[in-house]
C-alpha cells in the first residue's frame, strides 16, 4: 500500500535560492547563496571571487611609474583614491616630498571623485528599488547626468573619465588647465542645487521610507566587531574618518564636518553620504580659494620606468575613500618595482557585515541593504 503524504506550504520548507553573480542588484559578480521560508531569508553564504583582479600580484612585476593606472581599475568608480594609497605607500618609505600644490590638487580631485562615486550610488540605488521611485529611472539618469559634469573635470585634467594615472610618487603628473577652476565651480553649485532636487524625491516618498527606515540594521558594536569602514560605520554611530582622525595630504587645513547617525539602517546610510555630498562640494571650493602657487611634484618627469626607485623598507598606507578605508601594504627592495604588496580594500571588509544583517529579512530587502552597502568588486576579489 503507497503511502500519500502532504506537502506544506505554509512556509516551514526551504528553498535555497541564488542572487547573482549576474543579478544587477548585486552591484558587480557578488554571488549570496539565500536560504529562503516563505519570503524570509533564514542564512545567507556570502560567495566572493568571481572577479579575478590579480593587482597584488600585478605590482610585483610593474614599476612605481606604472602601477597607479592599475590601481585605478581595483575601485574603478573612485580611481583617485585608490591611486593615492599606492603613492602615498611608497612616498611614505622612500620620505618623498610632496609640494604643497600637488597635495591641494590631490585634495580636489578625491572629493570630486567621492562626489561622482556618490552620485553612482544613489542613481543604481534608486534604480534597485524600483518603480516607486520616479519612474525607477528618473533619480538614477539625474545622477547620471550631474556625475557626467564631474568626469568632464577629469577629462579635461588628465584625457581621461574613468582611470586616471593622476597621482604619481612625490606629486601629481597634471597641472590644472586654464578655466579649469571656473568651470569646477560652477558645477559644484550646480551638483549642490540638485541635492536638494533629488532629496525633494525621496524625502516624502513613502515607498522609499518603508524600504529603508529599520532595514539592514548594523550596530555599533557589530560594525567595530566586523571592522565596516566609511558611511556604513559613521551611519552606526562612530565618528571615525581617516580625513579628520589621521589626517594626510593637508586635510587638516580643510574645515569640514563629519556626519554622524546612530539607527545604523539604511536610511542612515543614506543621510550620511547626503551629508558627505555637500561636505565634499565644501573642501573642493576651500582648495580652489587657497590653492598655491609652486610646483605639482617634487620629481622630475618621468622618461623611463627606471626613474623611479624606492629604498628598501616598508609602509602601510591608507584613505579615506568613498566606501571607506583603502590601504596599501607596500614592501620595497630597492628597484623601480615593489617586491610585495597587500591592498585593503573597503569594499571587501564592508561585505563582511552581510551575513550578520541579512538573515531575518525579506528577499526584496536584500536589494536594498546591497545597494547601501555599496561595493565595487574590483578591489574585493583578488
Amino acid at each position: 500500500m503507497s503511502e500519500v503524504r502532504e506537502i506544506d506550504y505554509t512556509g516551514s520548507e526551504r528553498l535555497t535560492m541564488n542572487m547573482g553573480p549576474q543579478h544587477p542588484s548585486a552591484h558587480g559578480v557578488f554571488r549570496a547563496i539565500l536560504t529562503l521560508e516563505g519570503e524570509k531569508i533564514v542564512a545567507v553564504d556570502a560567495v566572493i571571487g568571481y572577479l579575478h583582479r590579480c593587482h597584488e600580484k600585478l605590482a610585483e612585476t610593474l614599476a612605481y611609474v606604472q602601477y597607479p593606472s592599475i590601481a585605478s581599475k581595483t575601485d574603478y568608480v573612485a580611481a583617485m583614491a585608490s591611486e593615492l594609497a599606492y603613492v602615498m605607500a611608497a612616498e611614505k618609505i622612500g620620505q618623498f616630498e610632496v609640494p604643497k600644490r600637488a597635495q591641494y590638487l590631490r585634495v580636489a580631485v578625491n572629493e570630486l571623485q567621492r562626489v561622482a562615486s556618490h552620485l553612482l550610488w544613489l542613481g543604481t540605488w534608486c534604480l534597485d528599488m524600483g518603480g516607486a521611485l520616479g519612474g525607477g529611472t528618473s533619480v538614477f539618469l539625474y545622477c547620471i547626468r550631474e556625475r557626467e559634469q564631474i568626469l568632464d573635470l577629469f577629462e579635461s585634467l588628465v584625457g581621461a573619465r574613468l582611470l586616471y594615472g593622476f597621482h604619481q610618487v612625490g606629486g601629481v603628473r597634471y597641472d590644472i588647465p586654464t578655466g579649469w577652476v571656473e568651470q569646477c565651480r560652477t558645477t559644484m553649485d550646480l551638483i549642490e542645487q540638485r541635492l536638494g532636487e533629488y532629496e525633494s524625491m525621496l524625502h516624502d516618498n513613502a515607498f522609499f521610507e518603508m524600504r529603508t527606515r529599520g532595514i539592514g540594521v548594523i550596530s555599533s558594536q557589530l560594525a567595530q566587531d566586523v571592522g565596516v569602514c566609511g558611511p556604513l560605520l559613521r551611519a552606526s554611530g562612530v565618528k571615525y574618518d581617516l580625513r579628520r582622525n589621521a589626517p594626510y595630504s593637508s586635510y587638516e587645513d580643510f574645515e569640514f564636518a563629519v556626519p554622524v547617525e546612530t539607527e545604523g539602517d539604511c536610511h542612515a546610510r543614506y543621510r550620511v553620504r547626503m551629508v558627505e555630498f555637500r561636505e565634499s562640494i565644501r573642501i573642493v571650493r576651500q582648495v580652489l580659494d587657497g590653492l598655491p602657487e609652486g610646483p605639482i611634484s617634487s620629481r622630475p618627469g618621468v622618461k623611463s620606468l627606471a626613474q623611479v626607485k624606492v629604498p628598501k623598507g616598508e609602509a602601510y598606507a591608507r584613505v579615506e575613500g568613498p566606501r571607506g578605508e583603502v590601504g596599501c601594504y607596500l614592501v620595497a627592495d630597492g628597484t623601480n618595482k615593489p617586491y610585495r604588496m597587500k591592498w585593503r580594500g573597503a569594499s571587501f571588509s564592508n561585505l563582511a557585515v552581510l551575513p550578520h544583517i541579512i538573515p531575518g529579512v525579506t528577499v526584496a530587502d536584500v536589494v536594498a541593504i546591497m545597494g547601501s552597502v555599496d561595493p565595487v568588486f574590483g578591489e574585493v576579489d583578488r
